[in-house]
């Protein structure tokens, strides 16, 4: 089967089967626009962002990482058996252009996970705002956290409203170490789904985490507050902790934790989910 109607990869039946082939369908013209130069900066990076996406839906649906990375050898084997000028290629590069053509003036973008979700805005702006954010609840406390900026430039921030005005003096994200453990600690349910299952409950043992601290704090502006908050603290994490958030298993949750006097930590927990999706997203407002 050609590049036009590429072939169907999952199993028929199987709740991951949809998400798999859109993203069997979507890495295929990734590679081949990384190999033959097809498509404009905007749309390729459309294309790669709705990989992501793909690749995530199929992970949440119950797909194991193993067979996603056979799907994405298969793709791009696909990909390469393929010549730049064939028909084939050309009739899919059409297909995708006509696709994704409006992507690039789409500003704004839900992106849904398990429980939690991100919102983007990719609006380019002077004044500092959240481009790619998560809200979070934990206890009487509430949190937004993700990416924030002007111009787009983006900062990993942690903005946090205590309902008792307590003032945290540090803050720490916490997620898997890659290098320590390369699969996530998962309690499968619901056939494989993770639909449900409690972010508290989806973080490895501690010997398999890793810990960024917060590099600067201050008073939260009304610009990156909670929604209807009045005040509250904003932690920046550095640009490393963001590279490695984008890495991870969107099943996953990382935790924040802020640090109080007297030994005390509030934690809050944010789902991974399409955490790289939507920031391949925000970048195509910078290309």
């Amino acid at each position: 089967m050609g590049l036009a109607g590429v072939a169907v990869m999952a199993a028929p039946g199987l709740a991951w089967a949809q998400p798999a082939d859109l993203f069997y369908e979507r890495t295929v013209m990734t590679a081949a626009d990384q190999r033959c130069g097809l498509f404009a900066p905007e749309i390729g990076a459309a294309l790669a962002a709705g990989a992501q996406q793909a690749r995530g839906a199929a992970l949440r649906a119950g797909a194991s990482a193993e067979t996603l990375r056979d799907v994405e050898r298969a793709a791009q084997a696909k990909a390469s058996a393929s010549g730049c000028g064939s028909a084939d290629i050309t009739t899919a590069a059409a297909r995708v252009k006509a696709a994704f053509s409006g992507y690039a003036r789409i500003t704004r973008q839900t992106y849904a996970g398990d429980l939690a979700g991100w919102q983007a805005d990719r609006i380019l702006s002077r004044n500092a705002h959240w481009r790619l954010a998560q809200d979070a609840n934990f206890g009487p406390d509430r949190l937004t956290f993700g990416l924030a900026g002007r111009d787009g430039a983006d900062a990993l921030v942690a903005v946090a409203r205590f309902a008792d005005d307590a003032e945290p003096y540090a803050a720490h994200l916490i997620l898997r170490d890659a290098a320590r453990s390369a699969q996530p600690y998962l309690e499968r349910w619901n056939g494989g789904s993770t639909a449900g299952l409690p972010l508290s409950r989806r973080l490895p043992p501690r010997g398999a985490l890793k810990t960024y601290s917060a590099g600067a704090r201050s008073p939260a502006g009304a610009d990156l507050r909670p929604k209807g908050a009045d005040g509250g603290w904003a932690f920046r994490f550095p640009d490393a902790a963001a590279a490695e958030l984008a890495r991870l298993d969107p099943r996953e949750a990382v935790a924040v934790e802020f640090l109080f006097p007297g030994d005390q930590v509030r934690r809050a927990y944010v789902e991974v989910g399409d955490f790289a999706a939507g920031r391949a997203f925000l970048r195509v407002a910078t290309r």
